[in-house]
Parts: structure tokens; C-alpha cells; sequence
């Protein structure tokens, strides 16, 4: 037996504000883009391939590839240095 959910909402959203909310004050002095620099200054996304996105789990995999690299990097540009 199927169960119904306690509480029934129409299928069908307000889009309608409260009469209290008046657009025009709520809009008033606002600035688009206020916050974007102070966002994108602590955000560093970068898209991964399909390909690259199927190789790992998740962040933490990536993350731990990329130190891998940064650190053979490391060692080979020592190796090209004592040669």
C-alpha cells in the first residue's frame, strides 16, 4: 500500500510576493555584482574533462594527483639541474 505524504501542496507555486514586501525599497541602493570580487577571491573552480572527471572519486583524489605532480615536477627539474 502506497503511503501519502501528511501534507498536500498544490502542484501550483506563488510567484507572488507578500503585499508587505514593497520591490521598490527592497531594490532600493542595491548594487549588482556587490560581493563578486570578495566571492571569486576565495573560490577556485576548475572544470574537469569527462574523461578526467570518470578517473577520480572525488576533490580529494584530484588533489592528491596534483600533489603527486607538483611534487615529480619538483624532482625532475632538480635532475635537469645536476646534469
Amino acid at each position: 500500500m502506497k503511503e501519502e505524504p501528511m501534507n498536500k501542496r498544490s502542484g501550483k507555486a506563488s510567484d507572488e510576493l507578500r503585499p508587505e514586501y514593497d520591490m521598490r525599497q527592497l531594490l532600493k541602493g542595491a548594487v549588482r555584482g556587490k560581493y563578486a570580487k570578495r566571492f571569486h577571491a576565495g573560490t577556485n573552480l576548475i572544470l574537469l574533462e569527462p574523461g578526467i572527471r570518470k578517473a577520480f572519486r572525488d576533490e580529494r583524489a584530484v588533489n592528491e594527483a596534483l600533489r603527486l605532480v607538483i611534487e615529480l615536477r619538483k624532482t625532475g627539474s632538480r635532475k635537469a639541474r645536476v646534469s
